[in-house]
């Protein structure tokens, strides 16, 4: 049995934790079959609690972009650890990672920091509703924000009607104020801004989708949303937990040449601890207490340890740009060899790739949004899944995610990585 350790230990976790997880997705749900239970991890590999050797296509959903134990972050992190591991007070270290990525990123000013993704696209939409005193705010359908109230919305009977919870806890209340448009659509958008158009604080996105799988922006969208937004005085909230520091330096805004009012982090910028941060123009963060009315506050954010970890990758990646090259050299390769793997065996797919995200999708049709998306052959991921699993890859446990390469990968690794594929089209093709 490959997974026995593992399955065991899920058996024991059953009993104390809800549904043997702390978050979903690693349950298998989606994929079904034994989630796996990792025991350590270097560079491009995961070792698993059966001991078998896995090439790593998530590693922790995107924030090891360099590779799992990347020896100048463990160094950083024990210098750091001697000294102690949290105060709740100001440190040094929080003011350099804050100058680093005012450096790196562009059209900010200032950043607070916080402990999660989901903390971060929730204050910056608090701060937004408080800069803007208006209520409600536009998310498309597809688009992860975190577990917050105001992000756990369907599209109900149409995605140009209001919201309505997809989670028991979510209120009505807050469901109301939560517009739902339609990814690279900017009719949607503007037909909800004509609905609203005196209620409308901000409009969050992924400006480059990775929980649907990767969905790319359209040539026009980012920019149209840009000028939707200066048109009539709402916020550009760009959610960059997994695109900041990954598709480049500074981002999805430098790769589009989008200039966003405040943008969210998570992933790299602690070097994979617990970090988030969210960041903009001095005129919008200066809202934020102690300086000014909107509150925000956390006992660990700014942790030391946390900050000591994104110093050392975040200064590694401002001072080696070249990561950046080799990364999309890396995933355009993966990418052209499973594209000719698919296209000679005959199984219908698409491949969307931006830089070193990227993602299949077993459909005919281009995927462009939520509704696309949906389309694919689930049960086909699922066979593909396992099969790459049995072969030693580990890529994401459902058709909505993104993968995220690490520089770590070898082109030794992605051929590796293609004849498992090869291997498992035949099968697939039956």
């Amino acid at each position: 049995m490959l997974y026995q350790r593992s399955s065991s230990l899920f058996k024991a976790a059953q009993k104390v934790l809800p549904g043997g997880v702390n978050s979903p997705v690693r349950a298998f749900k989606a994929v079904g079959g034994t989630p796996l239970f990792i025991q350590k991890a270097k560079g491009a590999y995961l070792t698993d609690a059966d001991g078998r050797q896995l090439i790593d296509y998530v590693n922790s959903w995107g924030p090891m972009i360099l590779g799992h134990a990347y020896p100048t972050v463990i160094e950083a992190l024990k210098r750091k650890a001697e000294k102690g591991t949290s105060f709740g007070m100001p440190t040094e270290i929080e003011t350099q990672v804050a100058e680093l990525v005012v450096q790196m990123v562009p059209h900010i000013d200032k950043i607070r920091f916080v402990n999660s993704g989901t903390e971060a696209c929730m204050s910056a939409v608090r701060l937004a509703r408080g800069f803007t005193g208006k209520d409600k705010i536009i998310k498309f359908a597809g688009c992860y924000h975190g577990h917050s109230d105001s992000f756990l919305i369907q599209a109900g009977s149409g995605a140009l009607t209001f919201g309505t919870p997809n989670s028991p806890g979510v209120t009505q209340g807050t469901a109301k104020d939560t517009l739902l448009a339609r990814y690279n659509d900017l009719e949607s958008v503007q037909t909800l801004i004509e609905e609203h158009r005196h209620d409308i604080a901000c409009i969050i996105v992924e400006p480059v989708a990775g929980n649907m799988g990767c969905i790319v922006p359209e040539k026009n969208f980012l920019k149209g949303l840009r000028k939707l937004c200066t048109a009539n005085d709402i916020l550009l909230i760009f959610d960059e937990v997994m695109t900041g520091f990954r598709l480049a330096k500074g981002g999805a805004q430098e790769v589009y040449k989008v200039q966003a009012d405040l943008v969210t982090f998570g992933k790299i910028i602690g070097g994979g601890l617990p970090v988030g941060a969210f960041a903009g123009p001095s005129k919008i963060m200066d809202y934020l207490a102690p300086e000014g009315p909107v509150y925000q506050a956390g006992t660990l954010s700014g942790n030391p340890l946390a900050m000591a970890a994104g110093f050392a990758l975040l200064q590694e990646l401002h001072e080696h740009p070249e990561h950046y090259t080799a990364l999309a050299d890396k995933t355009a390769y993966l990418n052209r060899g499973l594209q000719e793997l698919f296209t000679m065996h005959s199984i219908p797919h698409q491949i969307n790739r931006v830089g070193s995200m990227i993602s299949v999708h077993f459909t005919p049709d281009p995927v462009v949004d939520f509704s696309t998306a949906t389309k694919g052959n689930n049960p086909l991921f699922t066979q593909f899944f396992h099969g790459m699993l049995a072969g030693g890859i580990h890529l994401p446990p459902s058709a909505f995610e993104s993968w995220f390469l690490s520089d770590a990968l070898s082109y030794q690794d992605l051929d590796y990585t293609l004849e498992v594929c090869e291997q498992l089209a035949k099968e697939m093709k039956k």
